[in-house]
């Protein structure tokens, strides 16, 4: 697979001015490019040379590049947007047990919309490392109640593997189906998604839960996640989505050790080759705790905004995020330094 990735990043004014010099080519979002890796594998070395010396035999590549991604669940590709996490459990890695009551778990939906959630995401089984699964019934039992008594907000996503539930929070009010496995943990998924006509969110994992730190370590991992989300839009495709629904994820933490999530997230602009909206997921998690030295999740939110700044500025479209509040600061100040308005 051919892809180009954007290096030498910028944005706003100087953005605008690397390209009125002709020194720059122009990204989806405002931002520019002055240099390019071209990556030709199997059997080619990488090269870097400036954007605007790219060959025309690459100009399908870098055409896809430029492409905005349409607009996402009526968000726009380009504005950046927080979904808020909402775990309906009792083991998740960072809040677990404290919304598993759906009383609870509805009050805290209503403060994320009120602290400016764009979406919710709403999840009633675990998928941290080593998480035990969770029967459908169960797991629905969890959360189709605080679905209920939160639609008519922001636009709910259910965070499901299994297909039975997403009908079923479809059903209830849910949006969007925010799926680990890419759709490819229960083979009736990509058919209740193609049916409903719903946007969908594909996030990169190998292996299960349960057995996906043996499958950790990679050659280069921006390049093999985007080559495996690459596999799993056209299967998407293949079933009858429509590839304006497609959001990806390259599922940060999943099957990745702590260099690779640090790899991944400098290198995430390699995803925008896919025309898709990009879905970030680093709240909270472990590879940020042990970068900066803090053990405990809750914690880590500072760690977590800049991350969250670094993936908007490669391309990062959503948000997915414990610390809405926080976030949707963060997010405003990035929006104002890059366009120089309140």
């Amino acid at each position: 697979m051919r892809l180009i990735e954007p290096l030498g990043l910028c944005h706003g004014p100087a953005a605008a001015e690397s390209l009125a010099a002709g020194l720059a080519l122009p990204l989806p979002g405002g931002a520019a490019f002055s240099l390019a890796k071209l990556i030709d594998r199997p059997g080619h070395e990488d090269r870097v040379l400036p954007a605007t010396d790219i060959p025309p035999d690459w100009r399908g590549v870098l055409g896809r590049l430029q492409t905005a991604p349409p607009p996402w669940a009526g968000l726009s590709a380009d504005r950046g947007a927080v979904m808020g996490i909402l775990n309906v459990t009792p083991d998740s890695f960072s809040d677990g047990g404290r919304h598993a009551d759906a009383q609870a778990a509805v009050a805290a939906g209503q403060a994320m919309a009120a602290a400016g959630a764009d979406l919710i995401d709403i999840g009633g089984e675990s998928t941290r490392p080593g998480s035990v699964p969770v029967a459908p019934a169960a797991e629905q039992a969890r959360i189709l109640p605080v679905i209920r008594a939160l639609a008519g907000g922001p636009p709910i996503s259910v965070d499901t593997r299994n297909a039975s539930t997403m009908a079923a929070a479809l059903g209830a009010g849910a949006a969007i189906i925010n799926d680990v496995s890419a759709l490819a943990h229960d083979p009736r998924a990509a058919g209740i998604v193609a049916e409903a006509g719903c946007p969908v969110v594909l996030m990169h994992m190998r292996g299960t839960p349960q057995t996906m730190h043996r499958h950790a370590g990679y050659d280069d991992v921006a390049v093999t996640v985007t080559e495996d989300l690459a596999g799993r839009v056209a299967a998407a495709e293949r079933a009858g989505i429509d590839p304006a629904r497609i959001a990806i994820d390259p599922g940060f933490g999943f099957a990745k050790d702590g260099a690779d999530n640090l790899a991944l997230l400098r290198r995430l602009s390699l995803l925008r080759n896919l025309g898709s909206c990009i879905l970030v997921g680093v709240s909270r998690k472990r590879f940020l705790g042990d970068a900066v030295g803090e053990g405990k999740p809750s914690r880590r939110l500072p760690a977590a905004l800049a991350a969250a700044v670094l993936a908007l500025e490669r391309g990062g479209a959503i948000l997915r995020v414990h610390d809405v509040g926080a976030t949707v600061q963060a997010l405003r100040l990035w929006r104002a330094v890059q366009s120089g308005r309140r």
